[in-house]
């Protein structure tokens, strides 16, 4: 029995927004909205572990089937499916139900979490995203690098692969953060004089 990564659709990330992965899945024939809920309410089991936003490419698509077939009363309670603002660029204008209720950047306060407003050097205002949407994208691109052998390794070998890269990333990202925090802290603790406390 030879197995080949491409013989699945593709791997399926839930990240935080700082890029650390939460989890990951493999989708044997599509990448469906109904495969989307499932894997969310697999990993999201409560209403306390749930985000209260979750970015998808195809947020329209998964928000309209968990209407269609009634899981919405699962999400309802408390997360928004939002479009991340690189692919919602590419959705109708005139689709009303992901412009109202998927919109990444509403300008009508209606999600101020999402974007908030900030001023240029010019003093204009203008409103940007409060945190990065891209972060599984910039996963998937990274580990689309690795595409050609994994195509070629036992089912064994591609789980202990794609655990070990997201493993290896998550530790990076995490390190990341913690270096941030550390120069943050670092600053607030610095008096005006450049004694430190």
């Amino acid at each position: 029995n030879y197995f080949s990564a491409s013989r699945y659709y593709c791997v399926e990330t839930i990240c935080a927004p700082c890029g650390a992965v939460i989890a990951w899945t493999k989708f044997v024939k599509s990448e469906s909205a109904t495969n989307i809920l499932k894997f969310l309410k697999d990993v999201f089991p409560n209403e306390e572990s749930r985000p209260d936003y979750i970015y998808i490419d195809k947020a329209c698509k998964v928000l309209r089937t968990a209407v269609a077939n009634g899981s919405w009363v699962y999400w309802v309670k408390g997360s928004c499916f939002v479009v991340d603002g690189y692919h919602y660029t590419n959705h109708h204008s005139d689709d009303y139900l992901c412009r109202k209720w998927c919109n990444p950047a509403p300008q009508d306060g209606s999600a101020p979490n999402l974007v908030y407003i900030v001023q240029n050097r010019d003093g204009e205002r203008y409103y940007k995203q409060a945190f990065n949407t891209q972060a599984c994208e910039q996963l998937n691109s990274w580990l689309g690098g690795f595409e050609s052998i994994m195509k070629c390794m036992t089912p064994s070998n591609f789980n202990w692969f794609i655990h070990s890269m997201i493993f290896h990333h998550t530790q990076h990202v995490i390190k990341q953060q913690n270096s941030q925090n550390f120069s943050i802290i670092s600053e607030d603790l610095e008096l005006d004089d450049g004694t430190e406390i």
